[in-house]
């Protein structure tokens, strides 16, 4: 390999033409990459945009999803004149001077104004109201693009005069197909380890995955070669290929596991980080994480669920590389936390117990009793009602005769399943004063 990151060679390459991703944006729907929910055949936005009926809209992903990609495929086939501005540097005087354009030109020509916004959630609220009168009467149509929450970034009345639409990150399978066509467009192959490092450390963002085949094709003709090899994916990401196989895969997947309901925080991160540096999906990583919330630690720590939770929708919200912090952290809550598998205990008991009794009537009293004619049949009969007693609860039947009695949850005494236990006993102690 070169000692430098780019030999003259490479500098010469990347400067003498615009980037891969630019070149290789789509001219129709059908050369769009992924995001079939939205431009497949029949989805809305594909027929909004053939009929060439669109109403203001918002594009909301992750970066290199296709938002700009959209918006300037949209350019090229509508009808009406289409006005490209980017929030990070447009003024409200930009704003009103593409407003009174719009108005000229609908009034002398009768065509109307498609206004794309990128980064729309860098408007402040003043640039942002000085679009809604336009886009209320339909003057403008809006197209804005944000990798942001809307509901947080955008303002409430421009949002709802707007239609979301949601791009999830780009899978596998669709980061290939790109890396194919730019692999065509520059005229080069690629040993199938280079690419499917590039495809795993894209994390679904297709301009990242051609950005780091463009520097990779660039540092190949460094060496005289048009054939990409893994050093050159390597040194494009500016990282070292840690992979490993299927099998591999689930016994990695084990030890993480095996090593957080072990409750070793140093373990758990260790096998965290090792997945992470080898491309593992983050949203498998965290999926884990909530189940073994569950499984491994269940009541002994009511917050762990959340925690998990919160970690697995930062994947969503934040994305890599920074979500990692939030899986290690619900990594360390997890290890630390006291553990007890008394409920996925009580779950497979009482599925047992559903499968050998099979579907058992549901006691009369128990039975809906709010609809006509409910009472006749005696549905409700001899209910009672919970919050009539002082201590918020009685003793009643809630289960079919044949399971009544059998014990499924019996909580350990670790952490708060102490206190849970020591509740279950107070109202058993309670049920046999009264019998007595």
């Amino acid at each position: 390999m070169p000692d430098s990151l780019f030999t003259s060679a490479a500098t010469e390459r990347l400067s003498r033409r615009s980037p891969l991703a630019a070149r290789l944006r789509p001219n129709q729907l059908n050369e769009i990459v992924g995001q079939d929910h939205l431009v497949g055949e029949g989805k809305p936005l594909r027929c909004l945009v053939e009929a060439d009926q669109l109403s203001s809209l918002i594009f909301w992903g992750p970066p290199g999803t296709g938002k700009t990609s959209l918006a300037r495929l949209i350019a090229k086939v509508t009808a009406q004149d289409f006005i490209e501005l980017s929030a990070v540097n447009a003024t409200v005087k930009d704003v009103r001077e593409t407003v009174e354009r719009a108005e000229k030109r609908l009034g002398e020509q009768d065509i109307g104004t498609i206004l794309f916004l990128d980064e729309v959630h860098r408007f402040n609220k003043a640039q942002q109201d000085a679009l809604l009168p336009s886009v209320e009467t339909g003057l403008l149509v809006l197209i804005g693009a944000t990798t942001e929450n809307p509901f947080f970034e955008v303002n409430p009345p421009l949002l709802s005069r707007s239609t979301l639409f949601r791009l999830e990150p780009l899978t596998a399978s669709a980061i290939k197909k790109l890396l194919d066509r730019g692999l065509t467009a520059e005229g080069f192959q690629a040993d199938e380890e280079a690419l499917e490092l590039l495809v795993e450390r894209s994390s679904g963002d297709g301009r990242h995955a051609l950005t780091s085949l463009e520097v990779a094709a660039a540092l190949a003709t460094g060496r005289n070669s048009e054939r990409i090899e893994l050093a050159d994916a390597e040194f494009a990401l500016g990282t070292k290929a840690l992979s490993y196989g299927r099998d591999d895969h689930f016994d990695v997947v084990s030890a993480f596991i095996k090593s957080i309901r072990g409750s070793d925080v140093d373990a758990g991160l260790y096998w965290l980080a090792r997945m992470l540096e080898a491309g593992e999906d983050a949203r498998f990583i965290a999926r884990r994480l909530v189940i073994l919330a569950s499984e491994d630690v269940g009541m002994a720590d009511p917050m762990s669920l959340l925690i998990a939770d919160a970690a697995a929708r930062s994947v969503e919200f934040v994305g890599l590389p920074e979500a990692q912090l939030n899986l290690a952290q619900a990594v360390v809550h997890l290890a630390t936390a006291p553990k007890s598998n008394r409920v996925t205990k009580a779950i497979f008991a009482a599925k047992e117990d559903v499968q050998v009794s099979g579907v058992s009537k549901v006691p009369k009293h128990l039975r809906d009793a709010h609809y006509q004619a409910a009472a006749t049949l005696g549905h409700g009969e001899g209910y009672e009602y919970p919050h009539n007693d002082p201590k918020g609860w009685v003793e009643q039947t809630y289960r079919p005769a044949e399971v009544d009695g059998n014990v499924y949850y019996d909580p350990s005494i670790h952490g708060f399943e102490e206190e849970i236990a020591r509740r279950m006993s107070a109202r058993t102690s309670d049920q046999k004063k009264e019998e007595i």
